[in-house]
């Protein structure tokens, strides 16, 4: 067991949240990766990746993607994304932890640079504490702007888990 209070382990969790965040929106591979375990596995919209390196090299990827973008909006300032977390769900059990959470989107890549709600969904991760630290073991991402990643329709904070998650 961990030893410390819900409220603690939700702040750590909730500042876990956000440094994935800032990871993902600031194009930082290695903090991205950083927020997962040695094991920790990313299911996404362009696949499962396993492992932290493979996490890394994924995130290279994605923001490979992002400067071919900014590269044909030369003439323009570059454009960003902001993500965002809202309604977050939490259960603490010692060292593991489960979370839902609501995710959206802004962006702002069409001509003047008006912010738009680019996409939203819903996150679904299962956390370790590791040397006092809560990362990432696996985190699923449901997109409701793809079809292929569109979540249930069955409440996932209420969905009956199998024993040990």
């Amino acid at each position: 067991m961990g030893g410390s209070s819900f409220a603690e382990d939700r702040a750590e969790i909730e500042n876990l949240q956000a440094k994935y965040m800032f990871a993902l929106d600031w194009q930082d591979a290695d903090a991205y990766a950083a927020t997962f375990t040695e094991d920790g596995v990313l299911d996404w919209a362009f696949g499962v990746c396993e492992g932290r390196e493979a996490i890394r090299k994924e995130a290279e990827g994605m923001y490979d993607h992002f400067a071919k973008l900014a590269a044909a909006d030369a003439p323009l300032r570059r454009a960003r994304l902001r993500h965002f977390i809202s309604n977050f769900v939490l259960e603490v059990d010692g060292d593991r932890a489960t979370g839902f959470a609501y995710w959206f989107e802004v962006n702002n890549d069409i001509m003047g640079r008006w912010p738009y709600l680019g996409g939203y969904g819903h996150y679904e991760d299962e956390m370790r504490r590791e040397n006092g630290r809560w990362l990432f073991t696996r985190r699923k991402i449901f997109n409701e702007v793809m079809a292929h990643r569109v979540g249930s329709e069955e409440n996932p904070v209420t969905r009956p888990r199998p024993a040990g998650t």
